[in-house]
């Protein structure tokens, strides 16, 4: 409730009671941002935006902590939209390549690299006063036991008690014994891709995961949930208790493409008004996916829509 203190406050200091009530209304919500969003800009552009925006909590995104692989560029994808490039044969085996090339460099790196570097990274957080919910370190059948082993260890230096990764069901079963031995959270981040019985995308997917490992836990992509068929307030209600974070997106319905908030399909201020109201201590993390000239203000387009949907 809006007390009749808080109004006197905001009636004083001149604030329009909109306004007002939308920020207190946010309030009730954890209010993040998966770094991913800013994929484009350094860390410290990107801790810069989330601090003008007013974001206070991010989920950090590996790729702005590791070195960035020199890939080969995929053009705009067929007909505009925010969908994937198709690539030419010729351009699928050099972007194999290099993703090949990049690998053992990250492998490298990963195995190597002060966790100094990742204690700054946290000092920088820090002082900017954000919140590191999780480390977004994505497990694949690729990994070698040690990268597993670092990614925890990763995890540890900068302060934070939730890996989010975009894995697989059998990367999955290998990371289950680290995640137990360092007894560090692990939510596993689906998409939409239901032909694939390896990928997280079906409710049965996470489950299968979750019975693996009590550190297992669900780290829910709404957008991309919904996309493929599935009811997001229903399944957060049913398993609230093991879901760390969402990722709130807009997308089209039957696997369609990202779009900007408020003209796809996903049920996105339903979502909100649910954690609002049962009070579910799980953030809601602001993914930015759809095609935008300025990220930094599609970014705080996304704030103002959660807010929006909260007041």
């Amino acid at each position: 409730m809006f007390s009749r203190r808080e109004f006197g406050k905001f009636a004083l200091a001149g604030l329009p009671l909109t306004i007002a009530l939308a920020n207190n209304a946010a309030k009730a919500v954890r209010i993040g941002v998966q770094s991913y969003s800013f994929r484009t800009m350094s860390l410290d552009d990107a801790i810069k935006a989330m601090k003008d925006i007013g974001i206070s909590e991010c989920e950090l995104f590996s790729g702005h902590v590791e070195p960035r692989p020199n890939m080969p560029p995929m053009g705009p994808p067929p007909g505009g939209g925010g969908g994937r490039p198709q690539l030419t044969p010729e351009q699928q085996a050099a972007r194999r390549e290099a993703m090949q090339k990049a690998a053992e460099e990250t492998k490298k790196w990963r195995l190597n690299v002060s966790m100094d570097h990742f204690k700054d990274i946290r000092k920088k957080f820090d002082a900017a006063g954000i919140v590191l919910q999780a480390y977004n370190y994505s497990f694949n059948d690729r990994f070698s036991d040690e990268e597993i082993d670092r990614g925890f260890v990763m995890a540890k230096a900068l302060g934070v008690k939730i890996i989010t990764a975009s894995s697989t069901l059998s990367s999955a079963k290998r990371v289950a014994p680290f995640a137990d031995k360092h007894k560090i959270t692990v939510a596993m981040h689906g998409h939409s891709n239901l032909t694939d019985p390896n990928e997280f995308a079906k409710p049965e997917s996470f489950a299968a995961a979750m019975a693996m490992s009590k550190y297992f836990a669900v780290n829910l992509d709404i957008g991309h949930f919904f996309a493929a068929g599935y009811d997001p307030i229903a399944y957060i209600e049913q398993n609230y208790k093991r879901i760390t974070s969402l990722h709130i997106k807009d997308r089209k319905k039957d696997n369609g493409p990202n779009t900007p908030w408020g003209q796809g399909d996903t049920p996105i201020k339903p979502v909100l008004q649910l954690l609002k109201t049962k009070k579910y201590n799980i953030p809601a993390n602001i993914e930015f996916e759809y095609r935008g000239e300025d990220t930094v203000a599609e970014v705080r387009k996304c704030y103002q829509y959660i807010k929006d949907a909260l007041a």
